[in-house]
Protein backbone atom coordinates (compact mmCIF):
# COMPACT_ATOMS: atom_id res chain seq x y z
CA UNK A 1 0.00 0.00 0.00
CA UNK A 2 1.37 3.50 -0.62
CA UNK A 3 0.66 6.73 1.07
CA UNK A 4 -2.04 7.77 -1.25
CA UNK A 5 -3.86 4.70 -0.35
CA UNK A 6 -2.68 4.71 3.38
CA UNK A 7 -4.13 8.26 3.61
CA UNK A 8 -6.99 7.18 1.56
CA UNK A 9 -7.89 3.98 3.73
CA UNK A 10 -7.60 6.24 6.82
CA UNK A 11 -10.21 8.79 5.23
CA UNK A 12 -12.21 6.47 4.51
CA UNK A 13 -12.29 4.63 7.14
CA UNK A 14 -13.06 8.29 9.14
CA UNK A 15 -16.22 8.22 7.50
CA UNK A 16 -17.68 5.36 8.05
CA UNK A 17 -17.07 6.23 11.80
CA UNK A 18 -18.76 9.95 11.42
CA UNK A 19 -21.96 7.60 9.94
CA UNK A 20 -21.73 5.16 12.54
CA UNK A 21 -21.07 2.79 9.82
CA UNK A 22 -17.51 1.69 11.36
CA UNK A 23 -17.50 -2.06 12.41
CA UNK A 24 -14.25 -3.36 13.97
CA UNK A 25 -14.54 -6.92 15.27
CA UNK A 26 -11.43 -8.93 16.95
CA UNK A 27 -12.47 -12.57 17.28
CA UNK A 28 -10.84 -15.21 18.15
CA UNK A 29 -9.59 -16.34 14.76
CA UNK A 30 -7.96 -12.57 14.05
CA UNK A 31 -6.73 -12.04 17.32
CA UNK A 32 -4.91 -15.83 16.54
CA UNK A 33 -3.46 -14.72 13.41
CA UNK A 34 -1.82 -12.00 15.52
CA UNK A 35 -0.01 -13.60 17.52
CA UNK A 36 3.19 -14.61 15.53
CA UNK A 37 3.74 -10.40 14.06
CA UNK A 38 2.19 -7.31 13.69
CA UNK A 39 1.87 -5.71 10.08
CA UNK A 40 -0.05 -2.56 10.81
CA UNK A 41 -0.50 -0.32 8.03
CA UNK A 42 0.11 3.36 9.56
CA UNK A 43 1.68 4.54 12.68
CA UNK A 44 -0.77 7.41 14.61
CA UNK A 45 1.04 9.38 17.21
CA UNK A 46 -2.38 10.61 19.55
CA UNK A 47 -3.22 12.15 22.33
CA UNK A 48 -3.89 10.04 25.74
CA UNK A 49 -7.05 11.68 25.35
CA UNK A 50 -9.84 8.83 27.01
CA UNK A 51 -12.49 10.40 23.70
CA UNK A 52 -9.48 10.18 20.89
CA UNK A 53 -9.29 6.63 19.97
CA UNK A 54 -7.42 6.34 16.47
CA UNK A 55 -8.45 2.49 16.13
CA UNK A 56 -12.30 3.38 15.94
CA UNK A 57 -11.74 6.92 14.88
CA UNK A 58 -10.33 5.44 11.44
CA UNK A 59 -12.58 1.96 11.74
CA UNK A 60 -9.71 -0.34 11.95
CA UNK A 61 -8.73 -3.38 13.93
CA UNK A 62 -6.00 -4.92 16.03
CA UNK A 63 -2.81 -4.82 14.16
CA UNK A 64 -4.10 -2.54 11.75
CA UNK A 65 -2.32 0.68 13.17
CA UNK A 66 0.71 0.91 15.31
CA UNK A 67 -0.75 3.55 18.05
CA UNK A 68 1.12 5.95 20.07
CA UNK A 69 -0.39 7.94 22.64
CA UNK A 70 1.10 10.74 24.90
CA UNK A 71 -0.57 13.82 26.42
CA UNK A 72 -0.34 16.07 23.89
CA UNK A 73 0.78 13.95 21.17
CA UNK A 74 4.33 14.73 21.45
CA UNK A 75 7.27 13.25 20.27
CA UNK A 76 9.69 13.17 23.04
CA UNK A 77 12.22 10.38 23.69
CA UNK A 78 9.60 7.75 24.59
CA UNK A 79 7.07 8.24 21.60
CA UNK A 80 10.18 8.43 19.37
CA UNK A 81 11.48 5.34 20.17
CA UNK A 82 8.34 3.35 19.68
CA UNK A 83 8.02 5.10 16.19
CA UNK A 84 11.47 4.57 15.30
CA UNK A 85 10.72 0.44 15.99
CA UNK A 86 7.65 0.81 13.81
CA UNK A 87 9.61 2.47 11.23
CA UNK A 88 12.42 0.17 11.23
CA UNK A 89 10.71 -3.12 11.42
CA UNK A 90 7.27 -3.25 10.95
CA UNK A 91 7.69 -0.87 7.53
CA UNK A 92 4.89 1.71 8.38
CA UNK A 93 4.66 4.29 5.39
CA UNK A 94 2.98 6.70 7.27
CA UNK A 95 3.07 8.32 10.41
CA UNK A 96 -0.14 10.42 11.65
CA UNK A 97 0.44 12.97 14.50
CA UNK A 98 -3.02 13.62 15.25
CA UNK A 99 -4.30 16.43 17.82
CA UNK A 100 -7.62 16.86 18.58
CA UNK A 101 -10.09 19.75 20.35
CA UNK A 102 -10.55 20.88 23.51
CA UNK A 103 -6.81 19.40 24.24
CA UNK A 104 -5.69 18.91 27.76
CA UNK A 105 -2.30 19.35 27.53
CA UNK A 106 -2.26 22.18 24.72
CA UNK A 107 -4.77 24.12 27.25
CA UNK A 108 -2.41 23.56 30.20
CA UNK A 109 0.86 24.83 28.11
CA UNK A 110 -1.32 27.48 26.44
CA UNK A 111 -2.27 28.72 30.36
CA UNK A 112 1.08 28.76 31.95
CA UNK A 113 2.20 28.09 35.22
CA UNK A 114 3.70 25.56 37.45
CA UNK A 115 1.67 21.87 37.49
CA UNK A 116 4.87 20.33 38.93
CA UNK A 117 7.97 18.90 37.29
CA UNK A 118 6.14 16.06 34.82
CA UNK A 119 3.54 17.95 33.68
CA UNK A 120 5.97 20.66 33.10
CA UNK A 121 8.20 18.59 31.23
CA UNK A 122 5.13 17.56 28.93
CA UNK A 123 3.66 21.12 28.01
CA UNK A 124 7.78 22.18 27.91
CA UNK A 125 7.46 20.19 24.46
CA UNK A 126 3.93 22.21 23.66
CA UNK A 127 5.79 25.50 24.26
CA UNK A 128 7.34 26.79 20.57
CA UNK A 129 3.23 25.79 19.63
CA UNK A 130 2.20 28.00 22.15
CA UNK A 131 4.78 30.71 21.35
CA UNK A 132 3.40 30.52 17.61
CA UNK A 133 -0.09 30.44 17.76
CA UNK A 134 -0.06 33.70 20.43
CA UNK A 135 -3.20 35.54 19.52
CA UNK A 136 -4.95 32.56 17.88
CA UNK A 137 -7.82 30.15 18.97
CA UNK A 138 -7.51 27.29 20.90
CA UNK A 139 -7.66 24.89 17.97
CA UNK A 140 -5.18 26.49 15.87
CA UNK A 141 -2.73 26.11 18.88
CA UNK A 142 -3.41 22.16 18.57
CA UNK A 143 -3.00 21.94 15.06
CA UNK A 144 0.54 24.26 15.07
CA UNK A 145 1.38 21.24 17.89
CA UNK A 146 0.49 18.28 15.86
CA UNK A 147 2.25 20.12 12.95
CA UNK A 148 5.30 20.77 15.45
CA UNK A 149 5.99 17.10 16.71
CA UNK A 150 5.59 15.94 12.86
CA UNK A 151 8.39 17.92 12.15
CA UNK A 152 10.36 17.09 15.72
CA UNK A 153 9.85 13.22 14.48
CA UNK A 154 12.07 13.54 12.15
CA UNK A 155 14.39 16.02 13.13
CA UNK A 156 14.89 14.36 16.14
CA UNK A 157 15.25 11.08 14.62
CA UNK A 158 17.86 9.74 12.62
CA UNK A 159 15.75 6.54 12.22
CA UNK A 160 12.66 8.45 11.17
CA UNK A 161 15.00 11.39 9.64
CA UNK A 162 16.70 8.89 7.40
CA UNK A 163 13.31 7.07 6.59
CA UNK A 164 11.65 10.15 5.34
CA UNK A 165 14.79 11.18 3.09
CA UNK A 166 14.50 7.95 1.33
CA UNK A 167 11.19 8.42 1.04
CA UNK A 168 10.30 5.38 2.97
CA UNK A 169 7.94 7.03 5.50
CA UNK A 170 5.72 10.17 5.31
CA UNK A 171 4.59 12.18 7.94
CA UNK A 172 1.28 13.78 8.33
CA UNK A 173 -0.20 15.89 11.09
CA UNK A 174 -4.45 15.88 11.22
CA UNK A 175 -7.02 17.72 13.61
CA UNK A 176 -9.66 14.79 15.44
CA UNK A 177 -13.24 17.25 15.71
CA UNK A 178 -14.75 15.69 19.14
CA UNK A 179 -18.03 16.99 18.24
CA UNK A 180 -18.54 15.68 14.93
CA UNK A 181 -15.81 13.03 14.77
CA UNK A 182 -14.49 14.33 11.23
CA UNK A 183 -10.73 14.08 11.06
CA UNK A 184 -9.15 17.09 9.18
CA UNK A 185 -5.69 16.50 7.37
CA UNK A 186 -3.55 19.44 8.10
CA UNK A 187 -1.05 18.79 5.68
Amino acid sequence: MNVNQIQERLKEGNKRYVSDLENPSSDKELRGSLTGGQQPFAIVLSCADSRVVPEMIFDCNIGELFVVRVAGNIANKSSIASIEYAVAHLNCKMILVLGHESCGAVTAAVNGGDNGPNLNHLTDHIANAVHAGQGKELADVIKINAADNAKALASNSQIIGDAVVNNSVVIKSAYYNLGSGVVDFID
